[in-house]
């Protein structure tokens, strides 16, 4: 650990709650400095759960604070997600945590130049294997999401939200129609026995009025579902997922 370097720190996230986070492995160098966390996914069944999280700020020549991803952060290549084409999937919450820290720090110790923050998670390239980052056009890694800086236990929050990010990446394309299944089934009866294109198509789980309501506010024009009568039944019974 560096000599002048805090074991912890202590941040107050978005929703108001303070966290202390346990720094480790602790490194640094003329200029820079880096460390790592320990993902928390508390009672959530999140496949990040206990994965480390590393950050090394530098300092530049050049004034303002850049945030990148660095391995295992994926890259979005589609538009309609919350960053750009060709930036680090660290979505917009994330980054300004991350920068009101740094100007923080910048204010204590007078510092008036520029910082450069990239954002690791080395484990994070097979575990984007088990998340909805490829369909979504996420490469290369996980992302860094968040809107209150706790994670609490909803999953069902969590499915439909990734459901209307895909929604919204096909909509972002161009396409006035989409194709919508629950699942494998409807999937492969789409294109084996339809003939149906997937280009234009999203998955929606047990979701499907949550996924008929983001389409309508997304502008589509027609919602082709299709799926396994049973599972649609079911849906329409009420029966929970």
């Amino acid at each position: 650990q560096p000599p002048d370097g805090p074991a912890a720190v202590r941040l107050m996230t978005p929703a108001g709650i303070p966290v202390t986070a346990t720094l480790l492995e602790p490194s640094s160098g003329p200029g820079w400095a880096a460390c790592a966390v320990e993902k928390d996914g508390g009672d959530d069944p999140d496949v990040t759960d206990g994965t480390l999280v590393y950050a090394r700020v530098e300092t530049t020549a050049s004034p303002g604070i850049v945030i990148d991803g660095g391995e295992g952060v994926g890259r979005v290549t589609k538009p309609g997600l919350d960053q750009p084409v060709g930036a680090a999937a660290i979505n917009s919450i994330p980054r300004r945590m991350i920068t009101a820290q740094l100007t923080q720090t910048m204010e204590q110790h007078g510092y008036t130049g520029g910082l450069s923050a990239v954002i690791s998670i080395p484990a994070g390239v097979e575990l984007a294997k088990k998340t909805f980052n490829p369909r979504l056009g996420i490469v290369g890694g996980i992302s860094v999401l968040g809107t209150s800086g706790i994670v609490r236990p909803m999953s069902e929050a969590a499915l439909i939200e990734s459901n209307r990010l895909e929604l919204s990446t096909v909509r972002a394309r161009g396409a006035r129609h989409v194709l919508v299944t629950p699942g494998n089934y409807g999937e492969d009866f789409s294109r084996d026995v339809l003939g149906l294109s997937l280009r234009d198509w999203a998955l929606c789980s047990n979701y499907v009025g949550d996924a008929i309501d983001c389409a309508v506010g997304l502008g589509f024009e027609s919602f082709l579902l299709v799926g396994h009568l049973g599972k649609l039944v079911k849906v329409a019974g009420g029966a929970p997922p």
